[in-house]
C-alpha cells in the first residue's frame, strides 16, 4: 500500500508540474507586456519632449536627454516666474510702495553723491519771476553744470502740465526749456492752485529718484537764496538721518472760506484750530531719507490746502529732527538771513 500511495502520487506530479509552468509563463509573459508597456511610454515621452523642446527652439532634431529637457523646461518655467514678478513690482513701483531708481525721462539715479537738489517750484505766466532768478543767484547754461560738479548742487525750475494738455502754456514751457534746459517737468501733474502741495510732493519724490544727495530743498519762486549761505548751513547737518530744516512756525487754522488761507479741512486740527509745528512754505530742506520716504509712500500721503502745512504733516509720528533755522525766515529779513522773499 504505501508503494502504491507513491506510485500514485508520482503519477500526479506531471499535472501539477504543468499547471506550475503555465502560471509561470502567464506571469513571465504580463511581465514582458508590462515592462513593454513602460518603455514605450517612455519612448514616447522622450519623443514628446523633444518635440516639445525643438518646436520651441527652432532648432529642428535634437539629441539631447530627457533628463536636460526636464531641467530646461523648468528654467523656462522659472523665467515666467521671474517675469511675472517683473511685473508685480513694476506695478507696485508706479503704485508708489518701492522705490523706483531710473526714471525714463531723466535717466538712471545718479551714482555721484551730490549736497543738495533745488526745486523752485514755480507757475505758468512766472517767466518774469524765472529769468529773474536766473540773473539773480540761479546758473544758467554751463553755470548749471558747474555748480554741480563743483559745489555738488543741483538747481531746476519745477512745473506740471496744463489741465488742457498740449495748449500755449505747456508749449511755451516746452520752449523755454528747449532754450535753458534747467526744468523738472512733471508730466503726471495738472498746474491748479490747490494742487500745490501735490506738486511739491511729486518734487520730492521726483528728486529723490533722479539724484543722490544729502538733501532736497524746496523753494518758491519769488524767492531769492544764497547758494554758499545755503551749502554752508546743510553741510552742518550732513550727519544727521532724518533731518527738517526750515523757519519753522505755527498759527491759526482758518474755517471761513472766504479766507484767504482757508483750510477745508479744519475741524482735523482740533478745538484750538492751531497748526503743529512746520516750515514756511518759501523754502524748506528735508534729508534724504525723508525724501525718500515720500517717494515711497507718496500714493498714501495726504495733502491740506498748504504746502507747508502737507510736508509738516507727513513726518509727525516719525523718528525726525525739526530744525528751527532762523537764517531760512525769508521774510523777516534778519541779520544772517540767506534768502528774501521779493
Amino acid at each position: 500500500m504505501p508503494i502504491r500511495a507513491s506510485n500514485h502520487r508520482l503519477r500526479g506530479n506531471p499535472f501539477g508540474s504543468r499547471i506550475s509552468n503555465l502560471m509561470l509563463v502567464m506571469f513571465a509573459t504580463m511581465a514582458s507586456v508590462y515592462v513593454a508597456g513602460r518603455l514605450w511610454q517612455e519612448a514616447e515621452n522622450r519623443v514628446y519632449l523633444i518635440k516639445e523642446l525643438d518646436g520651441r527652439t527652432d532648432q529642428g532634431q535634437s539629441a539631447i536627454s530627457v533628463d536636460d529637457t526636464l531641467k530646461i523646461i523648468s528654467c523656462r518655467e522659472q523665467q515666467k516666474k521671474l517675469s511675472a514678478l517683473e511685473l508685480e513690482l513694476t506695478a507696485a513701483r508706479k503704485d508708489g510702495f518701492v522705490l523706483k531708481y531710473s526714471n525714463g525721462n531723466h535717466g538712471t539715479y545718479s551714482k555721484k553723491k551730490l549736497l543738495a537738489v533745488i526745486g523752485v517750484i514755480t507757475k505758468f505766466g512766472h517767466r518774469t519771476n524765472r529769468d529773474t532768478i536766473r540773473k539773480a543767484w540761479m546758473p544758467t547754461g554751463l553755470g548749471l553744470k558747474k555748480l554741480e560738479n563743483e559745489k555738488g548742487i543741483v538747481v531746476r525750475f519745477v512745473i506740471g502740465r496744463s489741465p488742457n494738455r498740449g495748449d500755449s502754456s505747456d508749449r511755451d514751457i516746452d520752449a523755454e526749456n528747449r532754450q535753458t534746459d534747467d526744468f523738472i517737468i512733471l508730466d503726471d501733474h495738472m498746474e491748479s492752485p490747490e494742487e500745490h502741495p501735490k506738486k511739491t510732493k511729486l518734487f520730492f519724490s521726483r528728486a529723490a529718484e533722479t539724484w543722490d544727495a544729502d538733501f532736497y530743498v524746496k523753494v518758491n519762486d519769488d524767492v531769492h537764496v544764497n547758494i554758499d549761505g545755503l551749502g554752508g548751513i546743510l553741510a552742518t547737518h550732513v550727519d544727521k538721518p532724518r533731518v527738517y530744516i526750515g523757519c519753522m512756525k505755527s498759527g491759526e487754522v482758518f474755517s471761513e472760506p472766504s479766507h484767504k488761507w482757508y483750510e477745508p479741512d479744519w475741524w482735523k486740527f482740533g478745538d484750538g484750530k492751531s497748526y503743529f509745528r512746520h516750515a514756511s512754505g518759501e523754502i524748506f530742506v528735508i534729508s534724504q531719507a525723508l525724501a525718500q520716504f515720500i517717494s515711497i509712500n507718496r500714493s498714501i500721503l495726504r495733502t491740506y490746502s498748504h504746502d507747508d502745512v502737507s510736508a509738516g504733516s507727513w513726518f509727525i509720528g516719525l523718528d525726525v529732527n525739526h530744525v528751527n533755522e532762523g537764517k531760512l525766515c525769508c521774510s523777516s529779513w534778519s541779520s544772517g538771513s540767506i534768502c528774501a522773499a521779493v
